[in-house]
């Protein structure tokens, strides 16, 4: 990953003004916040800017509005981020034209400004010049802290780090620098973990993953596609059956770059998708026509972890199994714990993100064991595709 300026790399701040993209698109209910861990993401840059007496404003999406409603303001967002921060933060009804300049204007250096909503403007997600032009008019420099929204070419996400001179807040240098460890130029072997119920969805994470890691190791529903297309009968499992062909494309395109793929030989199995479903453990090659596979078996799983001592680096993307309904979470638990415990032994580099991983791990206890757990969603499963991020280019043109 080619270099990028941080906000240690700043010139003197005191009175300027710094345009920082954060992501404030949190969950709400009854017009209060309910989960401020992106909030709490923010602290770090927003609090060293204004400390070293720039006037922070804050810019962020919330929503898919079309055009300016109550509902999708940022307002409450703003107020939420000040209890956070420990700091007042003024809200501007604007982030373009007289009201946002009037705003920004009054901010004393070395405050907080939260301006309103990007996406009120059509010229946010078209990243129209002329709407760079105006956030641009703003600031004196630009610092992009959400990677979470970098892999959409936006105007506050993209088109202002070519406008103003651009830096990476802490959270994205944070980011960015284990994505690096672990797939950019990571210490070998490498582990990669790829859960989930389709192959469908993973076609491009698995096919870019492949070419990059020593060891793929496939479980969820997408397993049962490579099992079927090697030959095994799956039962009523759900399974892609016309995917098998891309199945072992993948597995071919594997051992043509050195990759070992493994999946299990052994399942759990049950009848009913429900919790507490009688179950049992069962040989890949002694599934009923009526058993379905909800996860994979102990001894898979000892396997596995058998493969996470030998390696020196691991990215984790979706569960094992149907983590959310025990017994069928016991392989995601085992191995994560595992995968934990080689992080905390200091002998694994671990690095985890997209879709239910994050709540996955959660469930097994390990969200701090982990060395970096993302919470970037689209952006982070992107970056596992091996597709360029339109906010993190434009970082590196600097």
């Amino acid at each position: 990953m080619a270099g990028f300026r941080t906000i240690d790399d700043m010139p003197a701040l005191a009175g300027k003004a710094v345009l920082v993209r954060c992501d404030l698109n949190v969950p709400m209910a009854d017009g209060a916040v309910v989960d401020d861990t992106r909030l709490r993401a923010a602290v770090a840059t927003v609090a060293a800017l204004a400390d070293a007496g720039a006037k922070v404003l804050v810019l962020s999406h919330f929503g898919r509005p079309k055009g300016r409603d109550t509902k999708n303001s940022l307002k409450p967002v703003a107020s939420a981020l000040s209890g956070v921060l420990g700091r007042p933060v003024a809200f501007i009804d604007d982030c373009i034209g007289p009201v946002a300049r009037a705003g920004v204007a009054a901010l004393p250096a070395g405050s907080v400004g939260c301006l309103e909503n990007t996406r009120f403007h059509a010229g946010e997600e078209a990243n129209d010049p002329a709407f760079v032009a105006e956030l641009a008019a703003l600031g004196d420099y630009y610092v992009n802290d959400a990677f979470s929204a970098a892999h959409r070419a936006h105007a506050s996400t993209e088109g202002l780090a070519r406008r103003l001179p651009a830096f990476a807040g802490r959270t994205m240098e944070t980011e960015l620098k284990a994505l690096e460890a672990v797939l950019g130029s990571p210490k070998r072997p490498v582990a990669a973990v790829v859960g989930g119920a389709k192959v469908s969805s993973k076609i491009d994470v698995l096919t870019n993953l492949v070419g990059k890691v020593d060891h793929l190791m496939i479980g969820g529903g997408m397993a049962n596609t490579f099992l079927a297309a090697r030959g095994i009968d799956v039962g009523k499992s759900l399974c892609e059956h016309d995917l098998k062909a891309t199945a072992l494309g993948i597995m071919a395109r594997a051992e043509a770059a050195g990759c070992t793929v493994h999946l299990p030989y052994d399942v759990v199995v049950a009848k009913e998708f429900r919790a507490g479903a009688p179950s049992r453990v069962a040989n890949i090659h002694d599934i009923a026509a009526d058993e379905m596979i909800l996860d994979i078996g102990p001894a898979a799983v000892e396997a596995l972890a058998d493969a996470l001592k030998t390696c020196a680096c691991l990215v984790w993307n979706g569960p094992l199994g149907a983590f959310e309904i025990p017994p069928f979470d016991a392989a995601t638990v085992a191995l994560a714990r595992t995968a934990a415990a080689l992080t905390q032994g200091h002998t694994l580099l671990t690095v985890a993100g997209g879709g239910d991983t994050v709540a996955a791990l959660a469930h097994a206890g390990v969200t701090q064991d982990f060395s970096f757990i993302s919470t970037a969603g689209g952006a982070f499963l992107e970056w596992m595709e091996g597709k360029p991020l339109p906010g993190v280019v434009a970082l590196q043109q600097h």
